[in-house]
C-alpha cells in the first residue's frame, strides 16, 4: 500500500474514532477498560469493602429508630439497658465502617496510581513508534500535556471518583429501599420530585464536559508553546524577544484561565441547582412526615429513621453530582488520550518480515528503482522524481547539490521514516518494506546534520549507538572520532554531564560525539549528513581521517555542501529538484563543466558569479 493511501486511511480513522467517543462521557470512559481489566482482583476487593461500608452506613438509621422507639419510649432499667445495647451496636458498626473505608481507600488509591502509570507508559510507547509524519503536525508540548495533565485527571477518577460514585450509588439504592420500608407514601412523593431534579443536572453535565475538553486543550496549547520557546531560548534571547514571548505565553495562559473559569462557573451552577432541588424536595417531604407524626400515622422513630435515610439519599445525590463533574473532566481527558492512541503510524513492520542475507565483508548493497516521493505535508511538491540509483557494497558515494535538491530526503527514505509513493528501495537485494524496522535501522548508522545530545554523561551519549557496548568499546569509538581528548578534559571525563541538548559542548564537539556513536554501532551502511560541517579545520582533518578508516568494510553515503570532504569518494552524484543530473568522480565532473563544476569553482577558486 502506498504512503498516500495509508495516510488517507489514517486521517479518516481517527475522526471516526473521535465521533464514536463523543457520544457520551460514559462511552468515552469505557475506553479505559483495557487498562482496568488486568486488576480484577483489586476491583473485587474494593467492591467488597464498598459493600461492607455502605451496609454499615445504612444500619445506623435503623439503630437510631430502635433507640428512639424502644429506649426513649420505655421506663426504668430496661430502657437504660436497651440504650446501652444500641450504643454498643453503633460503636461496632462505626468500627466496621472505619475498617471497610480504610480498605476501600487503600485499594482504590493503589488502582488509581497503577492504572495511571500504565496509561502513561502505553501512550509514550505508542507515541515513540510514530513516523516523522506524525510529528510534522503534532507539537511535542501537546503530547507531554496529554501524558501528564490528562492522566492526572484520569488518576483522580480511577483512584477516587469511581469509588465515590459506587459508594454513593449503593447508599442511594439502599437508602431508597429503606425509605420505602419506612414510609411508602412519603417515599413515592420524594422519588417523583427527585426525578425532576435529574433533568437540569444532565443538561448542565453535558455543558461541563464540553468546557472540560476545551480547558484541557487550552492547557495543552500553553504547554506546547512553553516547550517550543524553552527549547529555542538562545535564539529568543539573541533577538531580544523575551518580553514578546512572555506576553505570548501570558496570553495563552490567560485564555486557558478564562476557559477554566467557564467550566468552574458551569460546575458551580450545576452544584447549586442540584443542592437546592434535592434539599428542597427533602424539606417538603419531611414537612409532610412531621404532620404524619402529629396525626399518629407514624412514630417518632419512623420519622427519625426516614430523616436519616433521606439525608443519606440526598447526600448520595449531591456527591454523585460532584463525582459527575470530575467524571466529565476525566471524560474529556480520556477522549484526548484515546484520540492520541488511535493514531496509527503509516510506517509499520510487515507481519512476516524477511531477513537480511549474512553481512558481507565489504558492506551492504543499496539500490533505488524509479522512486517518486512527496512529503505528506506537501503532497503537491515532488521531493524525488523517478530516481534510480545502484550503490555497490563497500562503495563510498557522495551526494551533492543545492539546498532542496532531495539529498536529506534520500536518507529519510533509506531509514524508512517515510515510504515512497512509487518505486522501491532495496538493501542487499531485499525490499526495505519487507524488513522489520529494527532490522533495517540496525543495519544503518547515521551522523545527522543536527546532532542530538541527550541529558546524560558522555559515556552514555556515545553508548546510545549500541546499548550493550562496554566502556572500553565506547572509548575506542571516541578515539576513532577524535572525541577522546576533549572528553578527557571535561571535569569528570566520560562521566561528565553534557547538559540538556549538549549545551556544554561546542558544535564541533557535539558532531564528534555523534560520529563516535555511529562508529560504535558498526553498521554495514553508514550515512553521513554534513558530518564535518560544524568542525574547525584541525578537527575536520582528524575526523576526516577517522571517517576514512571507518569507511573500510562498509558502504558509505555522504551528503556534503563542502566539496573538499567528498573529493575522494568513489562516485559523486549531483542532485537538483529531486533528480540525479550528474554522476562521476570529482575530476570527471569538473571536466564536464556542469552544476558540480560551478559549485567547485565557487568553493575552490572563490569565483563570484554575476547575476
Amino acid at each position: 500500500m502506498t504512503n498516500s493511501t495509508t495516510a488517507s486511511k489514517q486521517s479518516t480513522a481517527a475522526p471516526t474514532t473521535a465521533r464514536e467517543l463523543k457520544k457520551g462521557s460514559l462511552a468515552t470512559l469505557r475506553g479505559l477498560t483495557p487498562f482496568l481489566l488486568p486488576y480484577k482482583r483489586q476491583f473485587v476487593m474494593a467492591a467488597i469493602a464498598l459493600v461492607v461500608a455502605a451496609c454499615a452506613t445504612l444500619a445506623i438509621p435503623a439503630a437510631f429508630k430502635q433507640m428512639i422507639d424502644l429506649g426513649f419510649g420505655g421506663n426504668g432499667a430496661k430502657s437504660i439497658k436497651h440504650v446501652d445495647l444500641v450504643f454498643l451496636a453503633l460503636f461496632a458498626v462505626a468500627t466496621v465502617l472505619a475498617l471497610a473505608t480504610a480498605a476501600r481507600f487503600y485499594t482504590v488509591s493503589w488502582l488509581g496510581e497503577r492504572v495511571t502509570a500504565d496509561i502513561r507508559s502505553a501512550v509514550y510507547k505508542h507515541v515513540v513508534t510514530q513516523s516523522p509524519e506524525f510529528f510534522e503536525t503534532t507539537q511535542t508540548g501537546e503530547v507531554l500535556s496529554r501524558i501528564t495533565t490528562d492522566t492526572t485527571l484520569i488518576q483522580a477518577v480511577v483512584g477516587t471518583s469511581i469509588s465515590m460514585a459506587l459508594r454513593n450509588v449503593l447508599l442511594f439504592l439502599g437508602g431508597l429501599v429503606m425509605l420505602f420500608v419506612t414510609s411508602p407514601k412519603l417515599s413515592a412523593i420524594i422519588i417523583g420530585l427527585l426525578i425532576l431534579t435529574v433533568l437540569p443536572i444532565v443538561m448542565f453535565g453535558r455543558r461541563v464536559r464540553k468546557l472540560s475538553r476545551d480547558s484541557q486543550d487550552r492547557i495543552a496549547d500553553a504547554s506546547a508553546m512553553a516547550g517550543e520557546i524553552l527549547n529555542a531560548m538562545p535564539t529568543v534571547q539573541a533577538f531580544t524577544h523575551e518580553h514578546i514571548e512572555s506576553s505570548r505565553f501570558g496570553g495563552s495562559v490567560e485564555g486557558a484561565f478564562q476557559t477554566a473559569m467557564r467550566r468552574i462557573r458551569a460546575r458551580a451552577l450545576l452544584t447549586m441547582i442540584a443542592i437546592v432541588l434535592v434539599f428542597g424536595t427533602i424539606v417538603f417531604v419531611l414537612w409532610l412526615g412531621a404532620h404524619a407524626v402529629l396525626s399518629g400515622d407514624m412514630t417518632g422513630g419512623d420519622l427519625g429513621q426516614f430523616i436519616l435515610y433521606a439525608s443519606i439519599v440526598a447526600g448520595a445525590i449531591g456527591a454523585l453530582s460532584e463525582v459527575m463533574g470530575e467524571a466529565q473532566r476525566a471524560a474529556g481527558a480520556t477522549e484526548r488520550l484515546l484520540e492520541l492512541m488511535s493514531v496509527k503510524s503509516s510506517i509499520q513492520s510487515p507481519a512476516a518480515p524477511l531477513a537480511l542475507p549474512p553481512r558481507a565483508a565489504n558492506g551492504a548493497a543499496l539500490s533505488l528503482h524509479d522512486v517518486t516521493f512527496s512529503y505528506p505535508s506537501r503532497p503537491e511538491t515532488s521531493a524525488l522524481g523517478h530516481l534510480s540509483l545502484e550503490i555497490k557494497p563497500g562503495e563510498t558515494v557522495a551526494v551533492v547539490g543545492p539546498s532542496g535538491a532531495g539529498k536529506t530526503t534520500l536518507f529519510q527514505l533509506f531509514l524508512r521514516f517515510y515510504d515512497p509513493q512509487s518505486g522501491s528501495i532495496k538493501l542487499d537485494g531485499v525490499d526495505i518494506t519487507q524488513l522489520d524496522l529494527h532490522t533495517l535501522r540496525d543495519a544503518i548508522g547515521i551522523v545527522p546534520q543536527d546532532t542530538v545530545i541527550f541529558s546524560a554523561d558522555a559515556m552514555e551519549n556515545i553508548r546510545y549507538g549500541r546499548a550493550g557496548a562496554s566502556d572500553e568499546e565506547v572509548i575506542q569509538a571516541a578515539k576513532l572520532a577524535a572525541a577522546h581528548e576533549f572528553i578527557e578534559r571535561l571535569p569528570q571525563g566520560y562521566k561528565s554531564f553534557l547538559g540538556e541538548r549538549g549545551v556544554r559542548l561546542s558544535g564541533g564537539q557535539r558532531q564528534r560525539i555523534a560520529i563516535a556513536r555511529a562508529l560504535l554501532k558498526n553498521p554495514p551502511l553508514l550515512l553521513l549528513d554534513e558530518a564535518t560541517s560544524a568542525l574547525d579545520a584541525e578537527s575536520e582533518r582528524l575526523v576526516q581521517k577517522a571517517l576514512e578508516a571507518a569507511m573500510v568494510g562498509r558502504t558509505t553515503v555522504i551528503i556534503a555542501h563542502r566539496l573538499a570532504t567528498v573529493q575522494r569518494a568513489d562516485r559523486i552524484i549531483v542532485m537538483e529538484d529531486g533528480k540525479i543530473v550528474e554522476t562521476g568522480t570529482h575530476s570527471s565532473l569538473v571536466a564536464l563543466g556542469g552544476i558540480y563544476a560551478n559549485l567547485a569553482a565557487l568553493q575552490f577558486h572563490n569565483v563570484h558569479v554575476e547575476h
